[in-house]
């Protein structure tokens, strides 16, 4: 059903269309007759006719065999548009009125001239024109002319079977307008193609070029090139390709880098292109900052610095400036330099490289902190046999202080932000290397220091005992490891000081009062200082010896001492010694009774005070004699009615003596000569009974009274002479 529809449709549009005409042709106008027909254009075809009565418009129609165009004109001529160029056409023409139109007109052919050729124009230099264009349907020649474009000067026409022509010898940077068409081969020009072209400029000449350094950027300058709109600079190195763009006669190119040989050219261009380069000229950057500084102090007071060398760097120049202000600076062609330094300062150290162009940028800004100063005046304060304390002033740089004491086995070591130390745990006589050295945070310890020799006080002595000999002075000895030391020791008590002084291992010390108490102890001395005291020993000196000693002969063989108590006396021991023997007590009293004495002789008295303690003082004392003996076989013999001799036997050891008597009518004493046994007393009555005594007198004249009395009864009957008749012994009271 589709396909019959689609089938009906023309032949009803068909039949409308005849039906159509058949009414036209009631009514149609006249049909034109074309006069000519020709083409200007190449799309185009122009028809002239004469003009029909009552016909208002024209319908022309143009026909190649493929194609119709249709075009309504209002009169002659009239032209058909839209048509291809070199190519025939039958053309035709209807007349139109309001009452329709005619038929169409006889047939007048016509062909269509060439079509234009589309160019392409260049400017390949300054001086020429490049026209191109492809070739052009049924032409066999083209026709290109130039001229400038304001119409000056004289017209340049080539003619050429090519599709390409060149124009030379212009004039750079000017506007020019080129016109081209092709013709066929009854020569007759078809459509002609017209553009404008510029010449590219010349490249600019006298240029100028300012370095700036510092901002590591160059300004260009050169004179205006005819017919230029733009200019560029191109600044190429090996790694880099750098440029700038103006309108103007000068530009600049910054970021250059440093260290760079740049080949510079300047080209001028315009709509038509660039120009060709300048004549090239060579730009040399300054160097770049040194890199790789190093920063050494080989040696106190000395610094190195040395840095890599850098492309383009003739010279070097290095600053270096102190924290104080003071600035120093090297200049050389070497890639090192040295500087006298100073302890304890911060140096800020920049590099410099510099050429013809300038000084190489700022590079990084290194600061190198010396070691700080050591101290010098190192000041032992305080120098005991186990510390040390040292003072100093502080020195420049230092922010910590390490003092260290070493005796060759030994360290010992402090650190403090404050110039003292107090060194402690040391060995006592010791010598020690003691060195202060300074620290910084930056660059640790200073090593060269000097170290200073200190040797700490002696050790202190240990008393090993305290001795006393028989003559009462005391015996100090001690144990000491110390060198070339001076002891003194020391006893003190209640009665004073005493001191004795040595450079061995023991000393005494005499004139210790007796009965006291002492403390002892000894002390070091060397030119370090002096040690501590040893541990303390106790010394009790004997007790004093008593006073007063008195020595009284009660009997004959009895004898009684006395004395007055010594200090811290608490017995006594009473000898006396003769050489019959020994007699002695021992009491806590101050008295003693000695028995078994023998008359007649000397006896050495010893006294011996004895403390809490026992220590005993030989207390020596003149020698005592003994009584001589009473006498023996005393008897008295008459001498007359009133004298009486008194008779004895002298005993042991030569004596005095002397007689009483004793009766009832007085006391009778005789005293005989010396070396007599007997004495004679007279006027005395007999019938008494009379107590007679011969006693022994000492040598002091004291007479002894402890010889035995005797009785006798004298008669007054008898004899005259005769012995006196004994009566008995006497008791004592």
């Amino acid at each position: 059903m589709a396909g019959g529809r689609e089938t009906c449709l023309p032949l009803i549009g068909f039949i409308l269309i005849c039906l159509k005409m058949v009414a036209s042709a009631k009514s149609a106008p006249e049909i034109p007759t074309i006069d000519q027909a020709y083409s200007k254009l190449s799309n185009s075809i122009t028809v002239e006719w004469a003009t029909v009565p009552g016909a208002t418009s024209y319908l022309l129609t143009a026909e190649d065999g493929d194609t119709v165009i249709e075009t309504m004109v209002a009169n002659s001529p009239g032209t058909v548009t839209g048509l291809k160029a070199a190519t025939l056409y039958e053309i035709t023409i209807r007349s139109i009125s309001a009452a329709g139109r005619s038929q169409a007109s006889p047939p007048k052919q016509a062909k269509t001239v060439l079509a234009a050729p589309i160019l392409e124009v260049s400017s390949p230099s300054s001086d020429s024109i490049l026209v191109q264009w492809e070739a052009v349907y049924m032409a066999i020649g083209f026709s290109v002319s130039i001229m400038r474009a304001n119409g000056l000067g004289s017209i340049w026409k080539e003619n050429t079977t090519n599709t390409s022509l060149t124009f030379t010898s212009l004039e750079a940077g000017t506007l020019y307008t080129i016109k081209a068409y092709a013709w066929n081969a009854n020569r007759i020009p078809g459509d002609d193609s017209t553009c404008n072209q510029r010449t590219s400029p010349r490249a600019p000449a006298n240029i100028q070029v300012s370095f700036d350094s510092g901002a590591l950027k160059a300004s260009f300058s050169w004179a205006l090139a005819e017919g230029a709109f733009n200019y560029t600079v191109m600044a190429l190195s090996d790694s880099s390709e750098l440029t700038c763009s103006t309108t103007f006669s000068s530009c600049t190119i910054s970021s250059l880098q440093c260290g760079t040989e740049y080949l510079i050219s300047v080209l001028a261009s315009n709509d038509a292109g660039s120009s060709k380069s300048s004549s090239t000229m060579t730009l040399k950057t300054v160097a770049c900052a040194p890199g790789r500084v190093t920063i050494q102090e080989d040696s106190p007071g000395h610094l190195s610095v040395a840095w890599s060398s850098v492309d383009l760097g003739d010279y070097y120049v290095v600053f270096v400036k102190s924290d104080d202000g003071l600035e120093v600076h090297c200049n050389t062609s070497l890639t090192q330099c040295n500087f006298l330094s100073e302890c304890g300062f911060t140096y800020f150290i920049s590099v410099f490289a510099y050429n013809k162009a300038g000084q190489s940028p700022l590079g990084d800004i290194f600061n190198y902190t010396t070691a700080p100063c050591c101290p010098s005046d190192i000041n032992p304060v305080l120098v005991s046999s186990d510390r040390v304390e040292i003072v100093w002033s502080p020195v420049r740089g230092a922010e910590l202080y390490e003092t260290k004491a070493v005796d060759g086995y030994n360290m010992v070591e402090c650190n403090d932000t404050t110039p003292a130390c107090t060194l402690s745990a040391l060995e006592c006589d010791t010598k020690y290397n003691i060195t202060v050295y300074s620290f910084s945070e930056v660059r640790g310890s200073n090593m060269s220091c000097t170290p200073q020799f200190i040797t700490t006080a002696p050790c202190s002595p240990e008393i090993k005992n305290v001795s006393r000999d028989a003559f009462s002075m005391i015996n100090v000895h001690w144990r000491s490891t110390n060198d070339d030391a001076t002891y003194t020791v020391t006893a003190q008590g209640e009665k004073g000081l005493y001191q004795c002084s040595s450079t061995g291992e023991s000393c005494t010390m005499r004139g210790l009062p007796c009965g006291s108490v002492f403390s002892v102890t000894a002390v070091a001395e060397t030119q370090a200082g002096r040690s501590l005291p040893s541990y303390s020993v106790p010394l009790e000196t004997v007790p004093c010896c008593p006073t007063g000693l008195t020595v009284t002969q009660i009997t004959q063989s009895v004898i009684n001492v006395s004395w007055t108590i010594g200090r811290v006396a608490q017995t006594h021991v009473a000898v006396l010694e003769s050489h019959t023997g020994q007699s002695k007590c021992h009491t806590h009293q101050n008295h003693c009774l000695l028995g078994c004495i023998t008359c007649g002789i000397n006896y050495t008295v010893t006294l011996k005070a004895i403390s809490a303690t026992g220590l005993t003082a030989d207390c020596s004392y003149q020698s005592y004699f003994s009584g001589a003996c009473c006498p023996l076989g005393v008897k008295l013999y008459r001498l007359g009615p009133n004298g009486i001799r008194i008779y004895w036997q002298a005993s042991r050891g030569s004596a005095n003596y002397s007689t009483d008597l004793y009766g009832s009518k007085g006391i009778f004493t005789c005293t005989p000569s010396a070396g007599l046994s007997f004495c004679d007393v007279t006027e005395i009555r007999c019938g008494d009974v009379y107590t007679v005594m011969v006693s022994p007198v000492a040598e002091t004249g004291l007479k002894l009274t402890f010889c035995p009395k005797k009785i006798y009864s004298v008669t007054c009957s008898g004899s005259t002479l005769g012995m006196v008749i004994y009566r008995g012994k006497r008791n004592e009271e």
